[in-house]
C-alpha cells in the first residue's frame, strides 16, 4: 500500500515572488507545501484539516474550532515571537506541539523601537509631516521644546531578548535605562548596568520614552491605557513594538490633544488591518486633529529585513522537518 505523502500547511502571510523555494528545499522530499494566504480563521476551513505540520505568521488565529479538526498535526510553528493567537494549551491536550520562532528579528525589532524614538524625540517625523503639508516655518521652532537625551529615562516593559536587546541601544545614546518585568530573575540588571523597576506604576512615572517589549498575555491586554498613560511625565512618548493588545489605543489620541503624550509610534495594532473608523486611525489620518503630526503607524514591519524574513522561513521549516522525522523540536511553548 502507497505511503501517504505527508503535508505543511503555511496559513498566512506567503511568499509568492520565489514559489516557497526555502519551504520547498528544506521540506519538499518529505511533504508537499501547501501556502494559503489567509487573513482569517474561516478561510482555512476545509484546507488544513490533514496538514502533518502547520506554519503561521500573524494575519490570522487558529482557535479550539480548527485545532480539534486537525487529523495528523504533529506540529504548529509560530514563525514568529508572539504566541497570543494560537490555543497552545488546547494543542497540547490534543497532543499538537506548539513553538515558534523567539531569535529571528530581536535586532530588527530593537533597532525599530530606537528608529521610532529617534523620530519621536529629535522631531524627525514631525518636522517631515508639517514641512511636507506646507505648515508653519521653515525653521527648528516648529518643535521646540525637545530635550537631550543623553540622562533621560528609557522604561522597558519586558527584559526578554527583545527588550535586551533595545536596552542596549538606549544605553548606547547615553540614555538611563530602567525596566520593569516581574517574571526575570534577579541578576539581569546588574549584568546588563541597567535599573530595575519593581512596580510598574514607579516605571510609568520616571519614563521619558516607555518602549514596550512585551507579549500579550491576559496580564498585559490594555496595560497601557488612558489611566496608566496618566501616570506618566507630562510630554513622555509611547514606543509599542510588541503586540497590539498591549495598548489601549483608542486612549491615545486624547492623551497626545492633552499634551500629556508628545508623541507615539505604534507598529501593531490589536486589529490589523485597522477599521478606518478606529480613533487612533482617524486622527492619525486627520491632518486637523492635534495628534496628526505627532503619530507614527506602521504596518507591523518592525521584524522586518530580508535576512530576518529568510530566517522566520528557515527555521520554522526545519521546525517542521524535525516534527516529521519525529526528532526533538525546538522552542516547544507548550
Amino acid at each position: 500500500m502507497m505511503q501517504r505523502k505527508q503535508r505543511v500547511v503555511i496559513t498566512d502571510f506567503i511568499f509568492i515572488a520565489d514559489a516557497l523555494e526555502p519551504e520547498k528545499r528544506i521540506l519538499g522530499d518529505l511533504a508537499e507545501v501547501v501556502a494559503l494566504d489567509a487573513y482569517s480563521e474561516d478561510e482555512v476551513a476545509g484546507r488544513i484539516e490533514d496538514a502533518d505540520a502547520i506554519m503561521m505568521y500573524h494575519n490570522l488565529g487558529l482557535t479550539r474550532k480548527t485545532i480539534e479538526r486537525l487529523s495528523h498535526c504533529k506540529l504548529i510553528v509560530r514563525c514568529g515571537v508572539g504566541i497570543d493567537n494560537v490555543d497552545r494549551e488546547f494543542a497540547r491536550q490534543r497532543g499538537i506541539a506548539v513553538a515558534n520562532i523567539p531569535d529571528y528579528g530581536s535586532e530588527e525589532v530593537a533597532d525599530s523601537a530606537i528608529g521610532m524614538t529617534l523620530a519621536l524625540t529629535r522631531g524627525f517625523h514631525r518636522l517631515n509631516s508639517l514641512l511636507r503639508a506646507g505648515i508653519g516655518p521653515w525653521m527648528y521652532t516648529q518643535v521646540v521644546p525637545l530635550h537631550r537625551l543623553r540622562g533621560r529615562s528609557f522604561g522597558i516593559v519586558g527584559l526578554g531578548r527583545i527588550g535586551t536587546a533595545t536596552a542596549l541601544r538606549a544605553k548606547a545614546l547615553g540614555m538611563d535605562v530602567a525596566f520593569y518585568d516581574p517574571y526575570k530573575p534577579s541578576g539581569y540588571d546588574k549584568s546588563l548596568g541597567v535599573r530595575r523597576i519593581e512596580d510598574f506604576d514607579d516605571l510609568l512615572a520616571q519614563s521619558y520614552v516607555l518602549s514596550l517589549h512585551c507579549p500579550l498575555t491576559d496580564e498585559t491586554h490594555h496595560m497601557v491605557n488612558r489611566h496608566t498613560i496618566a501616570k506618566m511625565p507630562v510630554g513622555a512618548y509611547l514606543v509599542n513594538t510588541a503586540r497590539g493588545a498591549v495598548v489601549d489605543t483608542t486612549a491615545l489620541p486624547d492623551a497626545i490633544a492633552s499634551g500629556q503624550l508628545a508623541g507615539a509610534a505604534i507598529d501593531v495594532l490589536e486589529h490589523e488591518p485597522p477599521a478606518a473608523d478606529h480613533p487612533l486611525i482617524a486622527a492619525w489620518r486627520d491632518p486637523q486633529h492635534p495628534a496628526h503630526h505627532r503619530l507614527i503607524v506602521n504596518p507591523h514591519s518592525a521584524f522586518y529585513c530580508e535576512d530576518g524574513l529568510m530566517d522566520m522561513r528557515t527555521k520554522g521549516s526545519e521546525a517542521c522537518r524535525r516534527a516529521l522525522l519525529g526528532k526533538p523540536i525546538p522552542n516547544v511553548v507548550n
